[in-house]
């Protein structure tokens, strides 16, 4: 007969369960990416949305304080056409290139392709600037700067001289 050597038994072999500490933690860890992956998002908040604008009616000393100084918006006329430049203020606003414009009807300036001062109307209470006097060049510039305008800035008015707009409110 054989006889076989009585030795150490084999080592045992561990059964793996679930509640061993490195399953443990990868199940944690399971639970913590499908939280994060489902969890309900945040409600966004719209932006508040800017006042509405009206349409209405401009007198050049109407106009006037809509320069942008003091968080005011910054509109500027073209021939009889108020616009909203407010989101040009780096260009229109106060400390910008075109800054004479602001409050103003830029028209003269415009089409002459000049910021001076002295193309502007220094008299506010009397007629709009009738444009005589401007070359075909000068017409088809300030058609360029009104179509630009048009196509980039919302219209929120119109301008007409003092003298219309106390004869409208009569």
């Amino acid at each position: 007969m054989a006889s076989h050597e009585a030795g150490p038994p084999p080592p045992a072999v561990e059964a793996a369960t679930i509640t061993s500490p490195i399953n443990l933690i990868l199940l944690a860890l399971l639970f913590v990416l499908v939280y994060f992956r489902l969890r309900p998002a945040a409600p966004q908040t719209l932006p508040k949305a800017p006042d509405p604008i009206v349409f209405r009616t401009f007198a050049p000393p109407d106009l006037k304080p809509f320069n942008g100084e003091g968080n005011m918006p910054v509109y500027l006329a073209v021939r009889g056409k108020v616009f909203d430049v407010t989101s040009g203020r780096n260009f229109y606003g106060p400390g910008g290139p075109y800054e004479n414009f602001a409050g103003r009807d830029a028209t003269r300036g415009l089409a002459c392709g000049s910021f001076d001062e002295d193309m502007l109307t220094k008299d506010l209470e009397g007629p709009l600037d009738d444009l005589k006097g401007l070359g075909v060049d000068e017409l088809q510039a300030l058609q360029d700067w009104e179509d630009r305008f048009t196509e980039k800035y919302l219209v929120v008015g119109k301008l007409i001289s003092v003298g219309e707009k106390q004869m409208s409110a009569a």
